[in-house]
């Protein structure tokens, strides 16, 4: 029958159907895959997870808690629960051996009050931190403080157990905490670190009060451990039901790993108080010898009143004792678990004890639901359109659905979803609160929205519903399998068909004869036929038979005439709106068949009282005409295979013979024990007798109990004691293996498991020669089920290699591949079964090329051999290598491998060969070198050096002779010009003088700046780029690769362990000066949130230092960055300051810097070196400055829709400089229109184009055009305003260009402004704007400039100095107070009476190390580009600021440098008012040591979430390693520092691992 729909969208194209076998694998082997679920991963593994109704999906991670929407692909809001910004672990926690209990730092997650009239939803969060303490927040935002928060609430072990629910109890109604949980461990470490009260040591099961201010607990609100239990209580959850909570848990020793007692269930009444009412045990041991001790996953399903759980049996070190009966699922009925739980005294001591049983009597599970599996994890129960339907996670990664029947009884499970990674599942599946069609499936750091069942793979309407699968059905728009949401219009009931109609309802094309004379086609089913129109159409000819109109009944009777007789293939087709039902019927072959179930399984008709098949257009007693299948159903229908095929079921376990009359077989082995999902056509079975049993030999597996055993015939009988099996494909499951001979009993034969596929991940190395034997390794899982290794060329087809392989990596020798390309790609392949894996490709490149060695005698006994080869991408290993070294008459020692190095030319392999005799004459009759690399065997013959040494000897000589010769002949060019020049020079100087002197007199005493008031909001940087730009002036990139330092971060909070560390850092020589600055400004970011402790070693530091300083000279102390404490200080003043700096001096700075810019801008400026007529900085005057003036344009913006608000002027008047160019009229246009408007225009410089209006005619004006002047020496000159003849008036049109370019034309030594070359300096240039001669000019001729500049700035930079040096509100900010009185008292413990001393430590300290590094840099302040001019006139600027806190007076002549000189006679007022600024500091009361505690705990809190202080541990750690040695040393000979001595190894082993398993 064929489907298709009419006018409705199309569907996406299906993907080509793969063989036969691929498919049938794909449905075995990698069910739901799932490449497009939406996965969310967190940075740390998972602890917890939880759904609320309407506010998303809760996920905790590490120490964080994120908020996600519903299709994980959006974090709404995060919770950083430990540290702010850092989601790190606080201790690292190892994955525990399954199936122990893991480890982690949430322990509650439980949304609540949702639905509650008037009130919003609620979370309650349970963490390890401060003693196990709660808090509950609103539902809707994470970022919201919380409510309410309690301690001591949950275990504050990281391995503990916690259980709870939330509940409404009391009078009035309140909302409390009924929570289980492991408080106290026996474990002398960890109980150390969290010691709950005496009086909660014992406490298992509390009642709190959600809504009290600290959770309280009523004296009632306690049920107590009984004493002297076995081991602790883990519980595993907690849930309501019939008024009573539940708590499963089971007793475990933590120390051991071991299960002390069996599962069981605690019931406490739901009340405000605990009322225990009883604790009944639970009984899943059936199947397995020594019972299931250990509940890992529970689920309550409330509408059919039955609790699920998944127990599991201890599976011992390194999981050996799995077996395929380890794991399984139990169903039980809640009103047994109620019946039978007993209040006594067996785990618990409640207050009234009322029973005498000495053991509590299990609780059996129902049977019929039982399942046994080698590897279950966790399960959620549901009920579907009543059908009770169970997911189950497994250890190897796999989402598993079981469907019960009528009676509870386990279906075989189907795989719906599998992680590629294979990561174990969470104990907890979560279903989507709304949708029912996805379930939330976590495994290690991911969760995934996975749907609930794979509708679509069946293809037909009676395979979708005999599937029985509650959450599919079929749509009969779409005309296919689908969830009922998916299905369009599915709410009219004829359109979808769910289970509970049936296979039959499905629609079917029917063709019965009513009479003699007609036959009849008519549509079966659930669909009416009244709402649509068929046809009946002859395929051969086309021609149509019937047609019946829609809306009336669709019934084509046609006569059965003689002539119908011909028609070999009929369509038919039922026609419903936008979709269409067909059948073809093809009639060629009817005659033909002889059987009633063949014949009309073909179309064709079966006449009873003929019994022959005829053509159904034939005549035939209708009585007689079966068009209905249901009477050949008799002959159709096969007995079903019975589920124990094969005989007998497991027996004999522990014994391996089957007697069977006088013959005795034993079976021993089976080899492999792994198989891929593939199966394995040679699987050899070990024993005795093999060859005296009959041919009557089969194998029977069996994997999970629901499902049903394979039964498989020997292959081969090989020899008494060997036998073959080819074991059919099979889905990932441990199944238990037995050998029947002659239908006997079933001899066990141990346990064989079905693995995925093998997976590759790395290949190394990846290039290799092409003469092959180069040892290569590959990465990947599941290597241990290959059959064959495969090299795939393109020339010599697939190649056999022989490998090595475990289960993680096979290693295996490169085949030799000559080719005649120089590079070669192969494809490297891995066999199993008949299935060809690719794994990579593995490139091959010539062969190294080696061009001698050399021979040096280290000492008497010992030989360094260094081999030279040319540079290549090799990787070459100690074992890839073999070098022998031959002297003598043909003697040869063998040459130990010790490293390569790479140079820029050459690669050095060094060798030695030690424990030797007369090295020297050894060297000296060495006569070549025999080098086996891989397969590649070839002798290096002794590098010759006369050659080289020749060609160094003359090159030298050579270039000398050439430079002297071009020196010679430029020099005489020179003279010659500059003889003519001089004439030109002489006769302009003194008229150029006389201006210049009167003009720059008239400038300063008429020149006024218009300095602007009202800049607008100052571009403050964020604290996080202040502090990145002033800790890392470099710009380092902070962002490096996030890793695991917990256990690091707690051993530099040891001050001790931390001072020690930098003392022996800096001995160390090749611990540099930049080395030492990266060190203190890491360690300043992971102290951050620490400013009291980085205080604290702050003053160790500073008092070590002045130790160091008051042997020598004290004055210098602080005066240069050499050392970590100097650097750590200018960090410590930038975080405390940062307040301050932004509050009080960032205004007048951001003034100062802005009214600069104005200055400079006012005058020419030369856009190629950036020097500037108006500068305070001589080395940026501009002193070869042409005359100038002013053009006043009016320019008009064109309108765009980045800037398109109706009060947005665009006709606006700006002023320009004719020698401008193009590009910095550009910028005094956008400028002006910042200023005028108050926005930005709206598109970037770059994105726009200048044109010049003439009437009606338009020029572009461009920098460089056709016009543009090129010199003599092909220099291009700039075109300027000037250059374009624009005068005052002129229409400028701003527009936006066509072509949006990246960027504007890089400017080069070929391209010239103001500055002109020297050869062209005094030449004529053609051009109506330079015709004539250009003036000789005289730097000195405009020093009066850089007094100009200092005058317009004069003002602004007054206000600026005394922001800094003054005391608002006569109080002095508390790092400069504090850090000046401890300057004070550590001269007077050391008496030191020198004023000078302290005033010059406080000068070092505060202006050296802080300010002036702000003043030099205001891009460290603000969002803003500093040019290399304005860096240049800062420098003088911070060069006066510091002249001001010298004690030393200035003795200036007139030859002294001007930027000295131009603040010469404000440097007594400044220094004046500094000493009054130092006095007044010193004069405040003293800082109390809780103000600055307070102080510094405040400016922490401020930075929480700024830095990631993993990424500063990493590099501190870096350090570390680098000089472990010299640390560890000097740890063992410091008293006192045993410990951190200890927890130092602990971390370096904890990297180590680290190391090993990203490399792995």
């Amino acid at each position: 029958m064929e489907v298709s729909r009419r006018k409705a969208p199309p569907r996406p194209p299906r993907p080509a159907a793969p063989l036969p076998l691929l498919a049938y694998l794909l449905a075995l082997a990698a069910p739901g895959r799932g490449a497009d679920e939406p996965v969310w991963r967190a940075e740390q593994t998972i602890g917890a997870i939880a759904v609320s109704r309407a506010d998303g999906v809760f996920v905790a991670s590490g120490s964080c808690l994120d908020q996600l929407d519903y299709s994980l692909e959006h974090r709404l809001s995060r919770l950083y629960r430990d540290q702010a910004g850092n989601c790190t672990e606080p201790v690292s926690l190892a994955p525990p051996a399954r199936p122990r209990p893991g480890s982690s730092f949430s322990k509650l997650l439980l949304p609540y009050r949702e639905g509650a009239t008037g009130l919003g939803g609620l979370l309650l969060t349970g963490w390890t931190f401060d003693r196990g303490a709660c808090e509950v927040r609103p539902l809707g935002n994470l970022s919201l403080s919380s409510l309410h928060n309690g301690t001591e609430v949950v275990s504050c072990h990281p391995q503990g157990s916690t259980a709870g629910v939330v509940y409404r109890a009391g009078t009035p109604k309140g909302w409390y905490l009924a929570v289980a949980a492991t408080y106290a461990l026996p474990e002398t470490e960890t109980a150390n670190r969290c010691n709950p009260a005496a009086s909660d040591r014992d406490t298992a099961i509390s009642i709190k009060n959600t809504e009290g201010r600290s959770f309280d607990t009523k004296e009632e609100g306690r049920l107590k451990r009984r004493d002297g239990g076995a081991g602790s209580l883990h519980f595993v959850d907690a849930f309501l039901w019939n008024a009573s909570v539940y708590f499963p848990y089971y007793p475990y020793n933590y120390t051991s790993g071991d299960a002390t007692g069996w599962p069981s269930m605690a019931r406490i009444a739901q009340s405000e108080e605990v009322k225990f009412q009883g604790q009944a045990a639970l009984d899943c041991g059936h199947g397995h010898p020594y019972g299931r001790r250990l509940l890992l996953s529970s689920s309550l399903v409330e509408a059919l009143d039955v609790w699920a759980g998944v127990f599991s049996a201890a599976t011992g070190e390194g999981q050996e004792k799995r077996s395929p009966a380890t794991t399984a699922l139990c169903l039980f009925r809640m009103s047994e678990i109620q019946a039978r739980a007993k209040n006594c005294q067996w785990d618990f001591s409640p207050q009234e004890p009322n029973c005498k049983e000495d053991q509590p009597e299990k609780v059996q599970p129902i049977a019929s639901s039982t399942m046994i599996h080698s590897d279950l994890t966790s399960v959620y129960g549901t009920v579907v359109m009543n059908r009770a339907v169970l997911f189950l996670g497994t250890g190897d990664g796999q989402l598993l659905k079981v469907i019960l029947g009528e009676n509870l009884t386990s279906n075989c499970p189907e795989v719906i979803y599998e992680i590629k990674e294979e990561t174990p599942v969470f104990y907890k599946l979560i279903p989507h609160p709304e949708k029912n069609s996805y379930i939330y499936l976590t495994a290690g750091k991911e969760v995934r929205r996975v749907r609930v069942a794979n509708c679509n793979k069946h293809k037909s309407c009676s395979e979708c519903l005999t599937a029985a699968d509650p959450h599919c059905g079929w749509c009969h728009s779409l005309q296919r399998c689908t969830f009922k949401d998916d299905c369009v219009h599915s709410e009219n009931s004829e359109n979808w068909l769910d289970i509970s109609s049936g296979a039959k309802m499905c629609p079917q094309i029917h063709i019965s004869q009513r009479s003699k004379d007609k036959t009849t086609v008519t549509l079966v089913g659930s669909i009416s036929a009244r709402h649509s129109g068929c046809v009946v159409r002859n395929v051969d000819t086309g021609r149509e038979f019937c047609r019946s109109a829609p809306n009336e009944p669709c019934t084509c009777s046609m006569l059965t005439a003689a002539s119908f007789k011909d028609v070999l293939v009929v369509d038919v087709t039922f026609s419903f709106g936008s979709w269409h039902l067909s059948k073809r019927f093809n009639f060629t072959n009817c005659s033909s068949l002889r059987e009633c179930p063949a014949c009309i399984g073909t179309g064709c008709a079966w006449c009873k009282s003929e019994r022959k098949c005829i053509h159904p257009f034939t005549a035939c007693s209708p009585s007689d005409y079966y068009r209905n299948q249901e009477p050949c159903q008799v002959a159709v229908e096969k007995p079903a295979p019975s589920k124990a095929a094969g005989g007998g079921g497991f027996e004999g376990k522990k014994t391996n013979r089957t007697n069977q009359g006088r013959q005795v077989f034993s079976v021993k082995s089976i080899e492999p024990q792994k198989i891929s999902t593939l199966g394995k056509s040679n699987v050899i079975v070990t024993g005795a007798n093999f060859t005296r049993a009959s041919d009557n030999i089969v194998m029977i597996l069996k994997g999970t109990s629901t499902c049903d055993k394979d039964v498989v015939r020997v292959s081969h009988v090989l020899n008494d004691t060997h036998m073959k099996f080819s074991l059919p494909s099979s889905r990932k499951e441990m199944k238990d293996v037995c050998i029947q001979f002659d239908g006997g009993n079933c001899s066990s034969v141990g346990s064989l498991s079905y693995i995925a596929l093998p997976r590759c991940s790395l290949i190394y190395p990846a290039t290799t020669w092409i003469s092959g034997g180069q040892n290569i390794t590959i990465m990947g899982r599941n290597f241990d089920v290959i059959d064959n290794l495969i090299i795939s060329h393109e020339l010599k087809g697939n190649i056999n290699v022989s490998e090595q392989c475990v289960a993680t990596y096979c290693s295996f020798s490169a085949p030799s591949v000559k080719s005649s390309k120089a590079r070669t790609n192969v494809t490297v392949k891995l066999k199993v079964q008949e299935t060809y894996l690719d794994c990579g490709s593995l490139q091959y490149l010539e062969d190294p090329r080696f061009t001698g060695y050399r021979v040096d005698p280290e000492v008497d006994t010992e030989l360094e051999v260094k081999i030279l080869k040319e540079n290549d991408n090799f990787n070459i290993s100690k074992k890839d290598i073999e070098i022998t070294l031959f002297h003598g008459e043909n003697k040869q020692l063998n040459c130990s491998f010790e490293n390569i190095t790479r140079n820029q030319d050459l690669t050095t392999i060094l060798c030695k060969i030690k424990g030797i005799r007369a090295a020297s004459s050894i060297a000296s009759s060495s006569k070549k070198v025999h080098v086996k690399l891989g397969n590649l065997e070839l002798d290096v013959e002794k590098e010759s050096v006369a050659s080289p040494l020749y060609f160094l000897i003359g090159l030298p000589i050579l270039l000398v002779i050439v430079i002297f010769a071009v020196a010679v002949g430029v020099t005489r060019h020179k003279s010659k010009e500059l003889s003519r020049k001089q004439s030109q020079q002489l006769e302009l100087l003194e008229s150029e003088l006389r201006k210049e002197i009167r003009d720059g007199f008239a400038e300063l005493q008429m020149d006024k700046l218009d300095v602007v008031d009202s800049f607008g909001t100052v571009p403050f940087l964020d604290y996080k780029h202040f502090a990145l730009r002033t800790f890392f002036p470099e710009n380092r990139d902070a962002n490096v690769k996030n890793e695991s330092l917990t256990a690091l971060d707690a051993l530099i909070c040891n001050k001790s362990f931390l001072v020690t560390v930098i003392h022996t850092l800096e001995k160390q020589k090749n611990f540099s000066v930049k080395d030492r600055c990266l060190f203190a400004s890491f360690l300043t970011i992971a102290l951050q949130t620490k400013l009291v402790y980085l205080t604290s070693i702050l003053e160790v530091l500073t008092r070590d230092l002045m130790e160091q300083s008051s042997n020598m000279q004290p004055k210098l102390m602080l005066r240069r960055t050499e050392s970590v404490v100097e650097k750590l200080l200018t960090n410590w003043m930038s975080v405390c300051l940062s307040g301050f700096l932004r509050e009080t001096v960032g205004e007048p700075f951001y003034l100062l810097v802005t009214t600069l810019n104005q200055k400079i801008n006012k005058g020419p400026v030369d856009v190629i070196t950036c020097k500037a007529l108006y500068t305070l900085n001589e080395d940026w005057l501009l002193w070869q400055v042409p005359e100038f003036s002013t053009v006043a344009l009016n320019v008009v913006f064109e309108k765009i829709p980045e800037n398109d608000s109706a009060d947005v002027c665009r006709n606006i008047s700006v002023n320009v400089l004719d020698c401008d160019t193009i590009g910095q009229a550009k910028e005094k246009i956008f400028q002006a229109f910042l200023s005028k408007n108050g926005s930005p225009y709206g598109l970037q410089l770059n994105e726009i184009c200048l044109e010049l209006q003439v009437g009606t005619r338009q020029k572009e004006l461009l920098d460089i055009d056709s016009s543009s002047v090129i010199l003599e020496d092909g220099i291009t000159k700039l075109n300027t305003i000037g250059h374009y003849e624009i005068s005052n008036g002129s229409t400028i049109k701003v527009f936006k260009k066509i072509a949006n370019f990246t960027s504007d034309v890089e400017y080069s030594d070929d391209h010239c402004h103001l500055i002109l070359p020297d050869s062209e300096a005094f030449q004529d240039v053609q051009g109506k704007r330079h015709r004539g001669k250009h003036k000789f000019k005289v730097k000195e001729m405009y020093l009066t400039k850089l007094l100009s500049t200092k005058v317009a700035i004069h003002s602004v930079l007054e206000k600026l100095f005394r922001s800094i040096w003054s005391l608002p509100n006569s109080r002095a900010p508390f790092a400069i107070k504090y850090f000046f009185d401890f300057l004070d008292a550590q001269a007077e413990n050391k008496k030191i009476t020198d004023p000078d001393v302290v005033h010059i430590w406080k000068t070092n300290s505060l202006p050296l190390r802080f300010w002036v590094n702000i003043l030099k840099n205001p891009q460290f302040v603000f969002d803003i580009k500093k040019t290399p001019h304005i860096d240049g006139c800062l420098s003088v600027i911070a060069q006066a600021f510091m002249d001001a806190f010298s004690l030393t007076e200035q003795q200036l002549g007139k030859e002294a440098p001007t930027n000295k000189l131009l603040y010469a006679k404000d440097i007594p007022t400044y220094k004046e008012e500094v000493k009054s600024y130092y006095k007044a500091i010193r004069d405040l009361p003293p800082l109390s040591p809780s103000e600055m505690e307070e102080f510094l705990t405040q400016e922490s809190k401020k930075h929480e979430n700024e830095f990631n202080e993993e990424v500063a541990l990493t590099e501190i750690y870096k350090y570390i390693v680098k000089y472990f040695d010299e640390i560890l040393n000097k740890l063992e000979r410091e008293r006192g520092l045993e410990e951190a001595q200890k927890q130092l190894l602990h971390v370096k082993v904890l990297f180590d691992e680290k190391k090993k398993c990203k490399w792995m």
